[in-house]
């Protein structure tokens, strides 16, 4: 290959101020120009981009083809047995090179990294989780100088680990290491970079390295502001008391002046005298009448903006802000008839989270946009969630993910980085833990949304209950039993708890996901309970009715994504659920069967393979309803129902409710309508049919229950109206009545219940539709489904849709981008239904209304066709 010729990188002083992120009065500059990459055993280098990883400079280089075509994954896996190294130049002026400090934060390296600088080793990392900052003024000259990152492979790294541990671990169940031609020989565990680079039951196994986040340059005089935390001691109603506990770092003794801002006022101005080196000070101070922050459904989310000026006499040195939230948030664990309660009480008020399970969004992690961000918390504000799992196998997310939940009301249970493994525990890895533990819980605590720190997924469980003991024992022996139990429990009964105790006491403690305490194993009546009978033993959906937990932190059930999703990523001939590629892309090693073998006593056999597809989102749809409703229906004594997942690292098979490429899947949709603040669900309940309403709302809402029986061409057959008063904060059933004296055993299987809500000006604010035997059972029969565009605006399109009879499970799709507010409905026959399809760009109408398709259940039977579509 040509020589490559980049011009030097010339560095302009900025003075940065970012909201709730550092912005410290000093030059700064990002060194993201002019990277050039390679194997260390290459001489030619490669234009690079940073941040970045190595997989996605070779592909954008053309050296590689995209990991998620087909199965190209299985030809990359050379990528991550090689060392790299990545250059740059810059240029230093003679006002940087006078500044006191000047020194090169690396916010994060993935992994394993040497760092060069004027060709002098300046600092070694080898965990993906922690940023580090050098001195760099010794190094620097004026004019041209250069920065090197070589690169170690994890693999190589991960193998020595093992090699030299002195024991066996059990093998992590998730680690692909035979697709990555390790055979048995699992590494994931002796690094500290994501679990699933290594392969998951979900994602594929692609092992990066590279520069994946920033690189900053700062230059100083004087002192600095390291840390700020703003910590909240008492919150009344007149008042709220804070402390700001800051880190300061001074070159000389000095007398200096805080100044505490909020919201641009002034209301502390104090006089420090500082001393050489780190110093930590507590200053105290008082938000008057203060604005409590609520979880979204529940109230605004009111966010002050605090500011830290450091000052030498009038001259601002040194500044910090952060945006902060004023609440109170504990988890209530109270002793009860059936064991011990786990709930969430914000502002005092219990509160039954809703949510799901987040993974991070690409393998590749700088792939991942501001907007995709943006669209993902909206995702979840949108189907009123109010709590997100960050689950274990993955990253501390950046700042932006805690920033939008902060925004938009959405509780954080953050997990530290360990999942589904038992890990090394000697020093040098117990060592690297806690740095990490401090890094992250110090870099995230200011924020609002951060609910609870738990210290791994399914470590606990997987070690009691997976036959990880007995296969230890009698491979190793006791004594490497108690070894490794030891370093289990000096991770997450010392190291962790005691960061937290530390840094962020504020917030509470768990030491394992699901468990009912420290270090005992999950029950339904203590903790919180991870339920995967339905799917992984093939319990049947109605098993969500009898595993009812304190607290539902995991659960799930896998779909495909749409068929529009699929075609990106396989050919015509792949167009089978067990072609090699389909398969490729299910990590499950018994998924699609399980799909399948689900499907069969809930719907007919689809008619083709776009059908299945489609069909399986409806499967999991119904599952999820039924757990959800199974969870909500039973508090207070369950609090919370966090499924998996909402979303996917790449184009795959999974238990996601959104695919890869950002559609929602009909669960979404489901969990959306099932996630409402107030909710009336349907429960067959032996020989009974109950009406039950959920209400998370903190005040009584009064309303009429209108509940109509009817055939699918939309005769009223009986109705049922009630006025009612929903009470806050609780389930209660409103309405139970013997089936047999609703319908007879001949009408079951074409005859529909309606639930409605109706609010002030005789409008239902919240339905729901019941039937009495399986979508499979049910007599369906063509439907003549018509729509007219109601009103075109931009971004927006409002459709008004109409069926002659019943229309199960109606999907419309359109070849413009964008979201319909509602999708996968059923529509009851005479009653006109509103959707709105809204787009990021302004809709062309007639492409919309040329383009849009609506098909219902009945056209994956067999000898059907698309349906009949009017306008």
């Amino acid at each position: 290959m040509k020589t490559l010729y980049f011009k030097l990188l010339s560095i302009t002083t900025i003075l940065l101020f970012f909201a709730s992120c550092k912005t410290y009065q000093k030059s700064q500059t990002k060194i993201h120009e002019n990277w050039l990459f390679k194997a260390e055993k290459d001489t030619s280098w490669l234009k690079a981009k940073v941040p970045g990883t190595v997989h996605t400079d070779l592909l954008s280089n053309n050296i590689i083809t995209n990991p998620f075509y087909r199965t190209n994954e299985k030809q990359l896996q050379w990528i991550d047995k090689n060392d790299w190294e990545y250059k740059t130049f810059f240029e230093i002026d003679k006002a940087t090179l006078k500044k006191e400090k000047v020194e090169i934060e690396f916010k994060g390296l993935d992994t394993y990294a040497s760092i060069f600088l004027n060709d002098s080793l300046v600092s070694r990392t080898d965990n993906m989780f922690v940023g580090h900052t050098i001195n760099a003024k010794p190094y620097l000259k004026l004019g041209s100088n250069n920065l090197k990152i070589v690169f170690n492979s994890p693999i190589k790294k991960g193998l020595e680990k093992r090699d030299v541990l002195g024991y066996r671990l059990p093998n992590a169940v998730n680690d692909q290491s035979e697709n990555g031609g390790l055979g048995k020989k699992q590494v994931a565990v002796f690094s500290r970079k994501p679990g699933y680079h290594f392969g998951w039951d979900w994602g594929p196994r692609l092992v990066t390295s590279g520069i994946w986040k920033d690189v900053n340059l700062h230059a100083w005089n004087k002192a600095i502001i390291r840390d700020t935390y703003i910590k909240q001691e008492e919150i009344a109603p007149d008042k709220a008391i804070l402390n700001a506990e800051l880190e300061i770092e001074a070159i000389t003794a000095q007398a200096t002046i805080i100044n505490i801002k909020v919201d641009n006022n002034t209301v502390v101005k104090k006089a420090i005298n500082l001393s050489k080196g780190l110093n930590r000070i507590k200053i105290p101070f008082t938000i008057k009448n203060p604005k409590l922050w609520w979880t979204n459904g529940l109230g605004t989310q009111k966010l002050y903006n605090v500011a830290v000026e450091l000052k030498k006499g009038r001259k601002l040195i040194s500044s910090e802000e952060k945006k902060i939230g004023l609440k109170t948030l504990k988890v209530v664990q109270n002793k009860d008839e059936y064991g011990e309660s786990f709930y969430f009480e914000l502002n005092e008020q219990p509160v039954f989270m809703k949510g799901a399970n987040y993974i991070p969004q690409d393998v590749f992690l700088t792939r991942v946009t501001v907007e995709d961000y943006e669209q993902i918390i909206k995702d979840m504000v949108d189907a009123n969630y109010n709590m997100i799992r960050v689950w274990g196998g993955g990253i501390y997310e950046k700042d932006i993910f805690y920033d939008l939940c902060d925004k938009y009301g959405i509780l954080v249970w953050q997990d530290f980085m360990f999942a589904c493994a038992m890990y090394p525990g000697d020093k040098a890895f117990l060592n690297t833990v806690k740095e990490e533990a401090i890094y992250n819980v110090k870099r995230l605590r200011n924020h609002t949304c951060i609910a609870l720190w738990c210290g791994n997924n399914e470590n606990l469980t997987a070690w009691k209950n997976w036959g990880w003991i007995p296969e230890v024992l009698n491979s190793q022996g006791q004594e490497v039993v108690d070894k490794i139990w030891k370093g289990y429990k000096n991770v997450f009964h010392k190291i962790l708890p005691d960061v937290v105790e530390a840094f962020d006491n504020d917030t509470f403690y768990w030491a394992s996901s699901p468990t009912s305490a420290r270090g005992e194993d999950a029950t339904l009546t203590s903790g919180d309970y991870h339920y995967w009978g339905v799917w992984g033993q093939q319990e049947p959906f109605s098993a969500f009715n009898e595993y009812i937990p304190r607290f539902m932190s995991e659960y799930g059930f896998q779909s495909f994504p749409e068929f529009s999703s699929v075609a990106k990523f396989t050919t015509k001939e792949d167009w089978n659920i067990y072609s090699e590629v389909m398969k490729s892309h299910q990590r499950h090693p018994i998924g699609n069967k399980n799909i399948e073998h689900y499907m069969e006593p809930w719907y007919k056999k689809p008619k083709d393979f776009e059908s299945f597809l489609y069909v399986s989102q409806l499967l999991q749809a119904k599952g999820m309803q039924i757990a959800i409703e199974a969870h909500r229906r039973n508090m207070p004594y369950c609090m919370g129902s966090l499924y998996w997942q909402i979303n996917d690292c790449w184009p795959v098979a999974s238990w996601s409710t959104i695919d890869y490429y950002g559609n929602w899947k009909a669960a979404h949709y489901k969990v959306k309508d099932l996630y409402k603040p107030i909710k009336v669900m349907f429960y067959e309940n032996e020989k009974k049919l109950e009406v039950h309403i959920v209400s998370d709302k903190l005040k009584d809402e009064k309303a009429h229950l209108k509940l109509s029986i009817l055939d699918f061409e939309g005769k009223v057959i009986k109705t049922f109206t009630e006025a009612i008063t929903i009470k806050a904060n609780t389930s209660a059933i409103y309405f139970s009545k013997n089936i047999s004296a609703l319908i007879s055993e001949e009408e079951k299987n074409k005859t529909v219940v309606v639930a409605e809500l109706i609010g002030s000006y005789n409008k239902a604010f919240d339905e729901s539709i019941h039937y009495f035997t399986t979508p499979k059972d049910l007599e369906l029969a063509k439907a003549k489904i018509d729509f007219t565009i109601l009103k075109v605006e931009n971004n927006n399109i409002t459709i008004e849709v109409k069926t002659n009879t019943l229309a199960k499970s109606v999907r419309l799709t359109t070849d413009v981008s964008g979201r319909f507010s509602n999708n996968y409905f059923d529509i009851i026959p005479n009653k006109a239904y509103h959707i709105n399809f809204n787009s990021d760009k302004k809709i062309d109408a007639e492409k919309f209304k040329s383009s849009l398709k609506i098909i219902s259940l009945i056209n994956t039977y067999k000898n059907s066709n698309e349906a009949i579509i009017s306008n």
